[in-house]
């Protein structure tokens, strides 16, 4: 089996993925980029591989695939030209940032002929998996609604330890735009497209004790609605909300399924309710599945065994010369819901229409729309990253910031 040479960029997250690209795979770590020298000094004695802090020099070392894990705003300029480079290219979420990002993306896949992956790592967790399963064997009939919701809860301590600066990404991204977690699992178990969006975004209350701790600008948390190419109706939440967890839920014209919401996760609850249909056993079931292969591999790995199936897939396109599943059509698909639900809920709720770049119709008429929220490229006509407007943080919260920042030995402003 010939190795596949792959260098990792970004080693905050990417290290996980440093870790994983093993011989089981055949996959041989030769690279690394990252822009913090201490992070690529500490790889580069625990793997003993090449250590770059220029991406264009980095791009010149003897690889056959990029796994892209830097800044989640920057990853599709940097997959335009690792592309463009002639490497392979797995890209973490978002696989682009505005509309013309996703334009220019889709059509460098096109252009080079290499594998492009989405790494979105959430439809391969063992509960998804198994209910992708359960649905392409007509166990619920027709997929009618659903709904994915990622909530992730966490203190100041973490928000400030996970966002060093004031311009990081995490401090000012809108509540929409990290929304594939939660539309992920339901695009893969249903092979379904999301074609409408209409958002609203739940803006931070001044109750919130965590929120003033921080250096953040953005809001809570965001409900997106989506109609898919079916007919079917979805509904996603995410992210800064109490209650934690990760959570699908589909509805289909003869059962619903779902993962437990509470005490073990992974376990798929199946209903039947029968009517007039031949009666089937049992109507209702709860159990815990198995992956449906590399069970062993994959219950050692990160994100519930996502991380171990992102690297397989992704060496397994690159082996066979077919692009995965994940391709580059649904990982913009479902990266432009973000910007395009923000959109929406800063004209009131309004429905917009989600373009599909597997056409070159809908392409030309996106190919400029780089309107953005990230206020250090701010221009006329761009939105804040609130739906309150331009929002600063509190001085508590900066000296707070600043502090966790200090003592993880971050220099930055």
């Amino acid at each position: 089996m010939k190795r596949i040479r792959v260098g990792v960029v970004g080693l905050r997250r990417g290290l996980g993925f440093a870790r994983g690209a093993g011989s089981a795979l055949g996959m041989e770590l030769v690279a690394v980029c990252d822009q913090e020298s201490s992070r690529l000094e500490t790889v580069e004695s625990e793997l003993g591989v090449a250590t770059y802090t220029d991406y264009d020099k980095f791009l010149e070392h003897d690889l056959d695939a990029v796994i892209l894990a830097n800044y989640f705003h920057e990853h599709a300029p940097f997959a335009i030209k690792a592309l463009s480079a002639g490497k392979h290219v797995m890209s973490e979420t978002a696989a682009c940032f505005t509309l013309a990002e996703g334009v220019a993306l889709v059509r460098q896949v096109e252009k080079s002929g290499k594998i492009y992956m989405f790494a979105e790592n959430y439809p391969y967790m063992v509960f998804n998996q198994e209910m992708r399963r359960l649905y392409k064997a007509g166990e619920i009939g027709e997929f009618v609604y659903g709904e994915g919701e990622y909530v992730h809860s966490m203190s100041a301590n973490d928000l400030n330890a996970i966002s060093p600066g004031v311009h990081h990404w995490r401090n000012w991204i809108p509540a929409t735009y990290y929304c594939t977690h939660s539309l992920a699992p339901i695009m893969f178990i249903t092979e379904t497209w999301p074609v409408s969006v209409t958002g609203f975004v739940i803006a931070r209350s001044e109750d919130d004790p965590v929120w003033g701790l921080t250096a953040r600008v953005n809001d809570a948390a965001s409900v997106i609605i989506l109609r898919m190419d079916n007919g079917a109706v979805v509904k996603l939440l995410q992210v800064g909300l109490r209650g934690d967890g990760v959570w699908v839920r589909l509805h289909g014209t003869r059962g619903q399924m779902e993962n437990l919401r509470h005490g073990d996760t992974r376990m798929v609850r199946l209903r039947r309710e029968q009517y007039h249909e031949e009666d089937r056993e049992p109507r209702d079931q709860i159990y815990l599945p198995e992956f449906p292969e590399h069970h062993e591999e994959a219950t050692r790995a990160g994100h519930g065994g996502g991380d171990f199936f992102m690297n397989y897939h992704f060496a397994q396109a690159i082996r066979t010369g077919k692009q995965p599943f994940l391709d580059v059509y649904r990982g913009v698909a479902m990266s432009i819901v973000g910007p395009l639900a923000y959109r929406s809920a800063l004209a009131g709720s309004a429905t917009l229409e989600v373009p599909d770049f597997r056409r070159e119709g809908p392409r030309r008429k996106y190919a400029k729309d780089d309107w953005n929220p990230d206020p250090t490229r701010r221009r006329e006509g761009d939105p804040w990253p609130s739906v309150r407007g331009e929002v600063k943080p509190s001085k508590k919260g900066l000296e707070y910031a600043r502090e966790i920042w200090r003592r993880m030995g971050y220099e930055g402003d």
